[in-house]
């Protein structure tokens, strides 16, 4: 067990916490078994039957726990099954506040899921009370903070987004998939729940498929803990393991992939054919100076949206980084959210949360950032000139290929 006041890097490697193996392991063993025997006839057992309560996926949902500071906290096969199972907290006829930014799974999830079920929601910009209170209704029983929101990165200042809500009894739900609690814990911030999609971050390796919820009352842990029974969409022991393995590294690795880029950010901020850099540390970010009230640092996803035209070629001519959906793990991996994350959504919705086909989401890995810097830099100078010669020339223009800068700058 770490000391009561460890810092949280000391608390993601803590070796070893109540309810783990008592064989004396310094690490977490996988116990697969389906069915645990009590001790004799009449005995009451921590564990019965692996759905309900298992040794291992216990030993993460208590370190997920004491990490984000939660009453407790429970584990699930993937995120949008811990989305999933907060949402049937709720029941038909109620109606949630969303962030209008957000994963296009959740939406698909809400709207084609839950929507048929009789839950209702609005997408709203979470960072403007007035907007909550506008779009707020009789029937209106919680909040969904996605933050930072996916793809632009926008900032909500989920204690703003607390104490309104508080006002008005309705729960707060933050997606901090993008933070992790290595850098911002919602709960300690007004949140009522916090929902992860381990897959990305917390695991961090690209290997495993998870979700968690952590929450700050006893009565909801009970409510939380009924669903989780009920339903059984749980994490498995040897998923729990790999979470527990992988949040060990996540300091030393987010920590290396947002100094990364900070300077991948900056680079493309710099270039010609982007237009628009969304990275929470730069200057000209609309969340730039909430920044530091919400969160430890500005995290490891830089969205970028480039000049019309240049999308294909640029990504064609990626010679390191790949294409690809997901986030969070060791690889730098770039991703079209028109045609990834939020390709379910319509066109008009993706037209209302400014998701164009020219809008990418780099996930920053682990790579040497020179190399990254170059592979960026040559596929953007390629695609703007071939881009130049697909142009019909004009009088007095010079001939194709000619005239076009050299360098990446």
């Amino acid at each position: 067990m770490s000391p009561p006041r460890a810092g949280m890097r000391t608390r993601l490697v803590a070796a070893r916490l109540r309810g783990e193996d008592a064989s004396g392991a310094l690490d977490t063993p996988i116990h697969s078994a389906v069915t645990f025997v009590p001790p004799g006839p009449g005995a009451v057992a921590s564990y019965d039957y692996s759905r309900s309560g298992n040794p291992t996926r216990g030993a993460l949902e208590e370190r997920v726990a004491a990490l984000e500071g939660a009453r407790a906290a429970f584990a699930f096969a993937s995120g949008m099954a811990a989305v999933a199972s907060v949402l049937m907290l709720f029941r038909a006829g109620d109606h949630l506040l969303v962030t209008r930014d957000c994963n296009g799974g959740t939406v698909r999830l809400i709207d084609g899921v839950f929507g048929q079920l009789g839950l209702g929601a609005s997408y709203v910009d979470t960072r403007d009370p007035q907007e909550l209170e506008r779009a707020r209704r009789e029937t209106t029983r919680a909040v969904l903070v996605e933050n930072f929101s996916n793809p632009h990165l926008y900032v909500t200042d989920v204690a703003q987004v607390a104490a309104w809500a508080r006002e008005r009894n309705l729960l707060v739900i933050v997606d901090s998939t993008v933070l992790t609690p290595l850098l911002a814990r919602p709960l300690e911030q007004g949140a009522d729940i916090v929902v992860h999609s381990a897959t990305k971050l917390l695991s961090g390796h690209g290997d495993v498929t998870a979700g968690l919820v952590a929450v700050g009352s006893e009565d909801l842990a009970h409510r939380v803990a009924f669903v989780q029974n009920a339903v059984g969409a749980v994490l498995s022991p040897h998923d729990s393991w790999l979470v527990l393995r992988g949040m060990k590294t996540l300091a030393v690795r987010l920590e290396r992939a947002q100094a990364t880029a900070l300077k991948l950010a900056t680079f493309l901020a710099g270039q010609a054919g982007v237009r628009r850099v969304f990275y929470p540390a730069l200057p000209a970010h609309p969340g730039h100076e909430l920044l530091s009230r919400v969160a430890s640092g500005p995290g490891q996803i830089v969205s970028f949206e480039l000049a019309p035209g240049l999308c294909d070629g640029f990504l064609a001519r990626l010679r390191l980084v790949p294409q690809g959906p997901g986030f969070g793990t060791v690889t730098t991996i770039i991703s079209r959210p028109a045609v990834h994350c939020h390709a379910c959504l319509t066109d008009a919705q993706r037209e209302e949360r400014d998701i164009g086909g020219d809008l990418l989401r780099l996930s920053v890995g682990l790579e040497d950032v020179r190399d990254l810097r170059r592979d960026l830099g040559q596929a953007l100078l390629a695609a703007r000139r071939a881009a130049v010669r697909r142009l019909p020339p004009s009088p007095g223009a010079p001939m194709s290929g000619q005239g076009v800068r050299g360098g990446t700058r």
